[in-house]
Order: structure tokens, then C-alpha cells, then sequence
């Protein structure tokens, strides 16, 4: 079946230009049934002069929750808002999968309180790519959902990291590492070192402790860290990416000598760009809530907009739910007293 994507239209600081222009590629060119949520007047401008797009629809939604608005109550305060719409779609069972470049938080708020989280999850997670030297890549979870966590919530987002790994890369008892300050199993915080052996317990493929540096050396498949961390690290590796290729534009430029050398060199490094760009890999997706959903980078071109899409739809083609929802029901639950089950809730 055709999967069915709900895209954010108001969502992002070049909206709604670049997500339409974003959306008309995937219409084009994904085999995905597209619907735009948002101010109808402003997609159809977008939209005019591209002629008729098959698959493509419009659901009007007045209301917008801006970058700077409170999350949760901004959340609670529009639900005519495009996020809240697109995601009631989803839940309906109208939709297969949602799509936004808008408000992080308010896009996580939104998806908890509209879809509601996977039984047995304790806290959802959003799991990003980076891409490794050797050619690979590797996952990280958290990345913002969750600023404070407890072990448990790293031993979910382990089991979900895993599982996402596996149905979507085709990746065979995917290598789990936990990220902290240094390789030994003593290093760590008290969250760290509980984690570690919480996940050195588990039946996961455990490699152990990481560094921030190993991430891009391809030392796990499966990265897990509490979200403030993630979410630091994240921020950390777009900035260096940004700062390099600045500097090397500009050395570039410095003399004719440089510039030849750069003309020999260009399509190397315009491939290696590409690789390290957030734009080619589209967005984070949020596990661990009962519905498909991918969280772009609030300054999403069209290029980002249409892989954040392509992410959605190949998230919906290979059942990721089903495998979230199948390594929820084993996750280990640690017992509270009296015997209770404590999934971290």
C-alpha cells in the first residue's frame, strides 16, 4: 500500500515555501500519497503555476505555533494548529506517518498527548544519524526529547535504537554502546554507570562505553545518552560541519593556486558534504510514540523537507512501529516495591 504522509506545511523557518517545494518533490518522485496541512491560502500560492500533482491534498489549519512559543501550552492553546491536525490525522488512522520542521517541543508535546506512547515506554526518544568515517553511520537517542532521564529510560531507548536499526538498515545484532566521559565501565556519572549496567545485563549486542569522538569513527551501530547530552552533541558536530566547510571555502578562494587545487578536489568535497549535511538524512525520528513521526531541522530546504518525507514513508514501508511495539512488550521492567512494574513512566 501507498503510505500516506502528513506533512506540516506552517512548520519551519522557511515555511510554507520550502516545505511545499519540499512536498511537490516527493510527490513526484516518492510513490507517497502527500497531504499539506496548514493556511490553505498560503499552500495554494505556493503551489501556483506547478500545475495538477497527483497524490497531493490540502487540509486548511488555521492556526500556527511559532518557534518561540511555550510548547505545551501553545499546544493546548491552537488545537487548530497544523501540528495538532496533522497528528489527530495520523491517529484517526487517516494518515500513516507525520512530518514537521515546526516547534521541537511542541512537536514532541503534540505527538504525546494526540498519539499517546507505545505501551511499556516510559519516554519517547529522538533518534538522529550521523554518519561515520568509514562510510557508515550510527544512531543516537536522545537528542532533545528527554532532558533528564533514569537508567531505564536509556536501557528503552537501547532496545527501541536497536530495533529501529535493525528494520530500517538491514543491520544484524546492531552494536549498542553507551556514550559517556570515558571507555571504562567506572567511568560515568550515576545515570551512566546505573545504565551501563542495566544495557551490560540486557541480551543487546553491548560494546560498552563510548566518547563523543567515537561517534564519528563508527564504534557502535546504537548510541544512547540522556537528551541535554544528545541534544548538546548534536548541536556540537552541525556547528563544526558549518565551520569547516566555511574554512575551507575560504582557503579555497585564497589565491589561483588554491582555487585550481579546489576545482580538482570539488566533487570529493561536495561528496563529503552531502554525507555530513543534516539536509541529506532529513530528520530525527521520534520513537516511542504510536504513530510514524519525524521531527526536522527548523531550517529545512526543500531538499531536507523531501528526506524527512522519504524517512517517513520508509519508517511506515518497514513496520517500524511493529518492531517498536514488539521490543516494548520485552524491554526488562525493574519492580518497584511492592512488586509493581516501573517502566520508567
Amino acid at each position: 500500500m501507498t503510505a500516506r504522509i502528513v506533512v506540516d506545511a506552517m512548520g519551519g523557518d522557511q515555511a510554507p515555501q520550502e516545505i511545499v517545494a519540499g512536498a511537490l518533490m516527493a510527490s513526484g518522485g516518492l510513490g507517497v500519497d502527500l497531504t499539506l496541512v496548514g493556511q490553505a491560502e498560503a499552500i495554494h500560492q505556493e503551489l501556483k503555476g506547478t500545475g495538477a500533482v497527483h497524490g497531493l491534498h490540502i487540509i486548511d489549519a488555521r492556526d500556527v505555533i511559532e518557534m518561540e512559543e511555550h510548547p505545551t501550552e501553545a499546544v493546548r492553546a491552537k488545537p487548530g494548529a497544523s501540528i495538532n491536525v496533522g497528528l489527530r490525522l495520523v491517529k484517526a488512522g487517516e494518515a500513516d506517518g507525520f512530518v514537521t520542521a515546526g516547534n521541537t517541543g511542541a512537536s514532541m508535546a503534540a505527538a504525546l498527548l494526540t498519539l499517546g506512547r507505545v505501551r511499556g515506554i516510559g519516554r519517547p526518544a529522538l533518534a538522529t544519524i550521523f554518519a561515520t568515517g568509514s562510510g557508515g553511520q550510527t544512531i543516537l537517542l536522545d537528542v532533545g526529547a528527554n532532558a533528564d532521564c533514569r537508567p531505564i529510560h536509556l536501557l528503552q531507548f537501547a532496545f527501541m535504537g536497536a530495533a529501529y536499526v535493525q528494520r530500517m538498515f538491514g543491520v544484524e545484532n546492531p552494536r549498542v554502546a553507551l556514550l559517556s566521559i570515558g571507555e571504562e565501565d567506572t567511568k560515568g556519572n550515576q545515570l551512566t554507570l546505573e545504565a551501563h549496567e542495566a544495557l551490560r545485563n540486557s541480551r543487546l549486542n553491548f560494546a560498552g562505553n563510548v566518547e563523543a569522538n567515537d561517534l564519528l569513527r563508527g564504534a557502535a551501530d546504537v548510541v544512547v545518552t540522556d537528551g541535554f547530552t544528545g541534544n548538546v552533541v548534536l548541536k556540537t558536530a552541525e556547528g563544526v560541519a558549518e565551520m569547516l566547510f566555511q574554512e575551507v571555502r575560504k582557503a579555497v578562494e585564497l589565491t589561483p593556486w588554491n582555487r585550481a587545487a579546489g576545482l580538482i578536489l570539488y566533487s570529493e568535497l561536495r561528496k563529503t558534504r552531502r554525507r555530513l549535511d543534516y539536509a541529506e538524512y532529513g530528520g530525527a525520528q521520534l520513537l516511542g510514540v504510536e504513530g510514524v513521526t519525524v521531527i526536522a531541522h527548523g531550517r529545512s530546504n526543500a531538499r531536507a523537507v523531501f528526506n524527512a518525507i522519504r524517512a517517513a514513508r520508509d519508517a511506515v514501508d518497514r513496520g517500524v512501529m511493529d518492531v517498536i511495539r514488539d521490543v516494548a512488550r520485552e524491554i526488562p521492567a525493574r519492580q518497584k516495591a511492592g512488586g509493581a512494574e516501573d517502566t520508567g513512566d
